[in-house]
């Protein structure tokens, strides 16, 4: 097992990849009473075109099936998963993203019992038509309460125009036509495709000993049989198509809204070091220009373009990275010209000065070291921030390392005119 010492947030990191290719980290922070286990694989809802384990020829499969499947999971022949963690003292949960889905549990007691739950149980799928064909109104329920989710909708509406012919811009849990093709089968073939042990990750963290826990990590998986390792070969349209310039849509909201979207067309940085120092420079690059401190947000909020409803955030994952600014306003077109102004002309913008950068990266330290005294964001943020052999302890580091000049390089790379697009959302009449 291998030992990792963070001196500067004062951690330890206990990191070991099993021989059945299940990669494990541990992180004890024994003056805390709960514990968070997070098991999860690389599979999303992008992941809707593959080949499947043990096959030669490419399939596609219905969308939202990734989600359907995080479902499933919970559900057993004997019973359900969510009563079993109950009984032990505890609480569970899952989630799915665009690449990633998560089964976490959290508790105060009887961690070896619940952290074996969590192990067997993803590690047991148990699908069946009946069951499958119970839970499509489930989640056609859950589709139809996004759907009137104007942010949601909204966020949904960005995508389109930036990814209109990709996988990305479909709704994580597919649509109700997409969920009503879905066989027991289809969980089966991408269960066995995605939840191979080697594109897995199991994180937990809080009062734990390191030893034993690992100790009974192994016991655990050596006493399952696994089908070998297998290459994952996943299929994404090579063109992502044009992006979609402007678009809007009405809805039953009080007020407009617009969203400004930029598409990352630049070729990104392979190692993983640098995509870390990618993601975070941009970041501040964005919190400089726009910012709730700064002179451009202040003048804007001013002018009544924007409110505190206005805000903006940076994703960065395997197949795509995009950048998003929205807001509720009287004056959507109006105010999304004018962020598209701010971002286009930033290098001219006066907000971007040493001074300004400083402070700005000890704002953003000391937030990060805030978030650490919370084990739900560790355990939820872990395994979505590895960046290679970087993980969520490496960022105070890579803050540090940034300077004015690196700020400028990745906005002229990432920032161009034919990358922008715009939704607005307008009231019913």
């Amino acid at each position: 097992m291998n030992k990792t010492e963070y001196d500067r947030i004062n951690e330890t990191l206990y990191h070991e990849v099993l021989p059945n290719g299940l990669t494990v980290y541990l992180l004890p922070k024994n003056d805390y009473h709960k514990t968070y286990g997070l098991f999860s694989t690389n599979y999303g809802s992008i992941d809707n075109e593959f080949i499947p384990y043990g096959s030669d020829k490419k399939i596609k499969v219905p969308d939202g099936i990734a989600h359907f499947l995080e479902h499933k999971l919970f559900e057993k022949e004997d019973g359900d998963v969510f009563q079993l963690f109950g009984q032990q003292g505890a609480s569970a949960n899952a989630f799915t993203s665009f690449t990633k889905t998560s089964y976490l549990f959290s508790t105060t007691d009887q961690v070896e019992k619940n952290l074996t739950t969590l192990l067997d149980f993803v590690q047991a799928p148990y699908f069946t038509e009946e069951t499958v064909n119970k839970e499509k109104g489930i989640i056609g329920q859950e589709i139809q309460m996004y759907e009137d989710d104007p942010n949601w909708r909204m966020f949904f509406g960005i995508l389109n125009n930036l990814y209109p012919e990709h996988p990305l811009h479909i709704d994580i849990a597919g649509t109700v036509e997409s969920i009503e093709a879905i066989t027991a089968d289809d969980l089966y073939t991408c269960y066995r495709t995605f939840y191979q042990p080697s594109n897995m990750v199991l994180f937990v963290v809080g009062k734990l000993e390191p030893e034993k826990l690992m100790e009974l990590i192994r016991t655990n998986q050596n006493a399952k049989d696994f089908p070998p390792a297998q290459k994952i070969e996943r299929y994404f349209p090579d063109n992502n198509g044009d992006i979609i310039a402007k678009s809007s849509m009405r809805s039953a909201i009080t007020r407009d809204k617009f969203v400004l979207g930029i598409k990352g067309l630049d070729v990104l940085p392979a190692e993983g070091k640098e995509l870390l120092r990618y993601k975070t420079a941009l970041n501040l690059l964005f919190q400089l220009l726009l910012g709730n401190t700064s002179q451009n947000y202040l003048k804007m909020y001013n002018d009544g373009l924007i409110d505190d409803s206005f805000g903006f955030e940076f994703s960065l994952d395997r197949e795509f990275h995009f950048a998003d600014f929205s807001g509720d306003t009287d004056q959507p077109e109006k105010a999304a010209e004018k962020v598209k102004e701010i971002l286009l002309h930033f290098e001219e913008d006066q907000e971007l000065s040493e001074e300004n950068l400083t402070l700005l990266k000890k704002k953003m330290l000391g937030q990060y070291f805030q978030t650490l005294n919370s084990l739900e964001y560790i355990a939820n943020q872990f395994t979505q921030s590895l960046f290679g052999d970087q993980t969520l302890f490496d960022l105070p580091e890579i803050i540090e390392s940034i300077q004015l000049a690196d700020v400028l390089k990745v906005g002229r790379s990432f920032i161009k005119e034919e990358a922008f697009s715009e939704f607005y959302m307008q009231p019913n009449v």
